[in-house]
């Protein structure tokens, strides 16, 4: 069964792994979704369209056609286009309670407001290279997407493009490494817990010191984890002082460790580059590095917090291989934010369909009130 198909004939079905009825109408009013009911009468007869666009590859007035056709809504295409436009935040409240949920998380008790990061690259249509990158910001406290911006290719990744606000504690991968991310997020009042390479971030002891991160490495016991008092260096040309942080390490288990150390040597290798031998030794270590002290957050609370964080990552992966992520053909940055979310939401969607229909059980599905 084809997607379109599923929408068009399974849609009561569909909605069996969505927020019941009452609370989609209620997020579709508090997100400005749905304003005045001409033309889409409920959150449902949005929802589904939004889908349609988003998944099946249909154009703006194919899926206006489709609608009208379907008796789920009759407005042109210029009027959907403005609908979806005004959807992008409520579709992405469903697709972060649907990210939550695939994910296992549930928002837990925690004095901060916690904040994943991350980007995507884009492609338009007909283009294999990156043509723009998506950043987004997802909130783990409220289990929604909170920020996203569009930016051209060369929109790298960095925190100084997220607003933070005191309380938040920002969680990324390796690309948000750099110090300048780490002063806007500190100088806003939040707190980061950022995964480092061994060689990007230059830092100190505690007294001002230099600091031998591989010697430190060395010294961390198999399974323990090591919570070190450091600052990150200053940088005079951009006057930045001096900053505490801590860094927490925790050595990998001998597996893991080698497999680390053949994604290193293959990506040296493609692009014919020597290998650093510290390269090898510290891709047998977890290495985070964070602002937040002991008393604000254990370094063995840091760690379940960043393992969330890769295991949200490997769902968006996971869908730009399945569903072409990577091809956005909407130029406008409103339409393409409703664009991406429903395409995101609907993939999700379907993916539990395809797992309820191998399940074994009287009719597939549970009953919805």
């Amino acid at each position: 069964m084809d997607a379109i198909t599923a929408l068009e004939y399974e849609w009561p079905y569909l909605l069996t792994f969505l927020p019941p009825t009452e609370q989609l109408e209620a997020s579709a009013a508090q997100f400005g979704a749905i304003v005045r009911k001409r033309s889409v009468n409920d959150a449902e007869s949005l929802l589904r369209p939004a889908l349609a666009y988003g998944y099946c590859g249909l154009s703006l007035r194919q899926t206006a056609a489709w609608a009208e056709a379907c008796n789920i809504a009759s407005l042109s295409d210029v009027a959907l286009l403005n609908r979806l436009r005004k959807s992008s935040d409520w579709l992405g409240h469903l697709l972060g309670l649907k990210l939550a949920d695939i994910s296992g998380f549930a928002a837990m008790s925690s004095p901060f407001r916690l904040r994943l990061v991350d980007a995507t690259a884009i492609s338009g249509q007909g283009s294999r290279g990156t043509d723009w990158r998506i950043h987004l910001s997802y909130n783990l406290s409220s289990l929604s997407i909170d920020h996203i911006e569009l930016t051209d290719h060369a929109g790298g990744e960095s925190l100084t493009r997220f607003p933070m606000s005191p309380g938040d504690l920002v969680l990324g991968d390796r690309g948000y490494a750099h110090r300048a991310g780490f002063y806007a997020v500190k100088n806003a009042g939040a707190d980061f817990l950022v995964r480092i390479p061994w060689q990007s971030v230059p830092l100190l002891t505690s007294a001002g010191e230099s600091f031998d991160l591989i010697a430190a490495l060395r010294s961390v016991r198999e399974a323990a984890i090591a919570s070190i008092d450091v600052q990150i260096a200053g940088d005079k040309k951009r006057k930045l002082p001096a900053m505490a942080a801590r860094l927490l390490v925790l050595r990998k288990s001998e597996t893991a460790a080698a497999k680390s150390r053949t994604k290193v040597l293959a990506e040296r290798s493609r692009k014919s580059e020597t290998v650093d031998p510290r390269s090898l030794e510290a891709a047998s270590y977890i290495i985070l590095l964070t602002s937040t002290t002991e008393a604000q957050l254990a370094a063995v609370q840091a760690l379940e917090l960043y393992r969330f964080r890769w295991q949200i990552e490997l769902v968006f992966k996971r869908l730009k291989g399945l569903i072409g992520l990577g091809n956005m053909p909407a130029k406008d940055v409103g339409l393409a934010r409703s664009l991406l979310y429903a395409k995101l939401l609907a993939a999700l969607i379907l993916d539990d369909l395809t797992d309820r229909f191998l399940a074994i059980s009287p009719w597939g599905y549970p009953l919805r009130t």
